[in-house]
């Protein structure tokens, strides 16, 4: 029972946490008209929010190994509710760079997927990559639920109330979260001993530069493609409407790519999930760089989308087999910092060639690149011994 309470306040708490993430991309506009900003205004606070978050996470992280998951994800849940509530007051720029870029940032890198995946874990030992991957598709039905919920919200009664509503499904959260184990003092049963190295003793074992690496890259090409797919989509002559349907509709296969890794990594380990996923990028990534037609770019969305989320869960196995439990949290936490990081990077990146030359090709030749780097470091892994 305590299990499936786990996996379902997981589930939860993804959902609303990552369709509130979602929330500025459907308020953008509206708030920038509204206040006759500049978007560069509003967007130094979504660029603020990436980098505050992946440090939010990976100190989240590595408090998980110590003190109570039930605890930190709580109180992520209370201050990321509070910080997006609030931004439905704004009225100046400095008031979104404190609230979505900094409140709003720490409390969803508190409860985020990498406490969600310590709490999972220790709940589904035998089954970790499944039982990851069900919790982590909350994050793509977030994307699709609350954003059919919310845009006709914006419609109706403004962009503020989504802001207000997204702060309130987060208080609703907090009977369910009241139902997790607390700080765990001996392991579960059926878990082995919480053993394995330190993150300085980590540090020395060539497992974990190839893992940041691969984590970076992924984190590259996830950010690069979700920012700017939809303006590709437009620049090639597809509406707004059905642009933006294509990028709910790489949420559907989101889901199933994540929970097809999940059940593939439980039978055979996470390099042959991890591995599926660049060689479908490195086709993907080859193909729209020479072919950008209408068809061309609907394929690639959607494959890409089957891609986006399959690492997420294998995170924390990554880490239980090469180093074991004993700093499960800081080092899935530290891995996803470099993710986010990197996803920042990705998203800028494209749009500065963008810029430079008009068009995204030779962003997809560097994508593409980086995808061949990040399959043979991927294949260079293996299966931890005695795993």
């Amino acid at each position: 029972m305590r299990a499936a309470i786990a996996l379902a306040a997981g589930f939860l708490v993804l959902l609303v946490g990552g369709g509130a993430r979602f929330a500025i991309g459907l308020t953008f506009k509206p708030i920038v008209d509204e206040f006759d900003w500049a978007r560069g205004e509003l967007g130094l606070a979504v660029g603020l929010y990436m980098v505050v978050s992946a440090f939010a996470t990976f100190l989240a992280g590595r408090l998980a190994d110590r003190l109570s998951p039930r605890a930190l994800l709580t109180a992520g849940t209370i201050l990321g509710g509070i910080g997006i509530a609030l931004m439905g007051l704004i009225s100046q720029p400095w008031h979104a760079l404190l609230l979505y870029g900094v409140v709003f940032a720490i409390g969803n890198g508190a409860a985020s997927l990498v406490i969600v995946g310590v709490i999972v874990m220790r709940a589904f030992p035998g089954r970790a990559g499944l039982a990851n991957a069900v919790a982590i598709s909350g994050m793509s039905v977030g994307q699709l639920l609350m954003m059919a919920i919310l845009a006709p919200v914006m419609v109706q009664v403004g962009w503020r109330w989504v802001f207000i509503w997204i702060g309130v499904a987060h208080l609703v959260l907090l009977p369910l979260l009241l139902g997790l184990p607390g700080r765990q003092a001996a392991p579960l049963a059926g878990e082995a001993p919480r053993e394995g190295l330190s993150l300085r003793e980590a540090a020395r074992k060539r497992q974990f530069w190839v893992l940041l690496t691969i984590y970076a890259i992924c984190g590259l090409d996830d950010f690069f493609v979700t920012t700017h797919v939809v303006a590709l989509a437009q620049d090639s002559g597809l509406d707004a409407l059905f642009s933006g349907h294509l990028l709910a509709l790489m949420g559907l296969t989101a889901l199933a790519g994540v929970i097809a890794g999940g059940i593939e990594s439980d039978r055979v380990g996470p390099v042959r999930p991890a591995a599926a996923v660049f060689a479908a990028r490195v086709l993907v990534f080859g193909w729209i760089a020479f072919d950008q037609s209408l068809l061309s770019i609907t394929i690639f969305a959607l494959v890409f989308g089957s891609t986006f989320l399959v690492t997420a869960p294998l995170t924390v196995v990554f880490v239980r087999e090469s180093f074991g439990t004993r700093n499960l949290g800081a080092l899935a936490g530290l891995i996803t910092m470099v993710h986010q990081i990197f996803g920042g990077l990705g998203a800028y990146a494209g749009a500065v060639i963008h810029d430079a030359t008009g068009a995204y090709d030779f962003a997809f030749v560097v994508m593409l690149v980086s995808a061949v780097i990040a399959l043979g470091l991927t294949l260079l892994l293996g299966r931890p011994r005695g795993a």
